[in-house]
């Protein structure tokens, strides 16, 4: 599997920051792979090769409707010869995420709610006679997702006072945290969890850490829960994106940008900070919610 990237670094330039006379960098993981972007991929790495390792040629995972992580997974699978099965959430539906995924190859089980809390029992139903099935957890949650995001921080050429991260699992959060503390960064960790009041992501967080770690957790910018929007979150989002020409995502890196803009704008960081936001991909939540814009 040899697929190497170190994503770019891009400045974005606002007025909230030259007045307060702070710089916010993003560091692009979107443009790391068209479909396999952002933190997709840094979680699949070694999911795959362990998957490889172990002679399992059939990955079978979760999502919702809208998952930038079954699209991922299938895109993965279809680069590296993978067959790949996802479990879907809900009634059975159609959209452009799931188009795609069934283009790639993928074969699609859609699940009710109750069960697919049970997402081991529902792999163990299907596949357990199955020798080359490959069990990888909603988002890839896991150690292994956590070590390669961790490698994020071996790209850094600059150092920062603050690093951002929207978290769903806390498995991204998690990786960059190792990353920092392994490579001795004194950059200050700051968590925007982007489901409703998610003060329990710290736990989440806690649970991939291989080293006891500070870091900050600003859970008051959920905009009403996951894949919720908020008529003042939409307005932002259209804002950054015609300013710089990046797409962001009403899910996670939106909700997080917006924490960065509004933090700056209530004196959070201290004259003089330089600020590193990841841009965590998933940019394809925005044709799940075409008709709010």
């Amino acid at each position: 599997m040899n697929f190497k990237f170190n994503s770019p670094v891009q400045k974005i330039e606002d007025a909230v920051f030259t007045d307060k006379k702070i710089e916010l960098y993003l560091k692009r993981d979107d443009l790391i792979h068209p479909l396999i972007s952002g933190n997709k991929w840094r979680k699949l790495k070694y999911l795959l090769a362990d998957a490889r390792l172990q002679h399992k040629t059939h990955l079978v995972t979760f999502g919702g409707a809208f998952s930038n992580h079954l699209l991922a997974t299938a895109s993965a699978g279809a680069m590296f010869g993978f067959k790949t099965t996802g479990f879907v959430r809900g009634e059975e539906v159609k959209n452009d995420i799931l188009f795609m995924c069934s283009l790639l190859g993928m074969q699609l089980i859609f699940t009710d709610r109750q069960s697919y809390q049970h997402k081991q029992e529902l792999f163990l139903s299907r596949f357990s006679t199955d020798p080359e099935a490959y069990f990888i957890d909603e988002g890839g949650a896991s150690a292994a997702a956590a070590l390669g995001c961790s490698e994020l921080t071996d790209e850094l050429t600059e150092t920062y006072d603050h690093l951002f991260c929207a978290c769903g699992t806390g498995t991204t959060a998690a990786g960059i945290i190792n990353g920092l503390v392994r490579n001795n960064l004194s950059t200050q960790f700051e968590a925007v969890p982007v489901l409703k009041n998610a003060y329990w992501m710290k736990q989440e967080i806690e649970k991939y850490l291989v080293k006891e770690a500070l870091f900050n957790l600003h859970a008051t910018y959920d905009f009403g829960g996951y894949a919720k929007t908020t008529p003042e979150l939409l307005y932002f989002i259209k804002k950054f994106i015609a300013a710089t020409g990046i797409l962001i995502d009403p899910v996670y890196t939106g909700k997080m940008l917006f924490t960065v803009f509004d933090l700056a704008g209530k004196d959070y960081f201290k004259s003089g900070s330089k600020i590193l936001a990841i841009h965590t991909g998933g940019i394809f939540g925005l044709l799940g919610m075409k008709d709010k814009f």
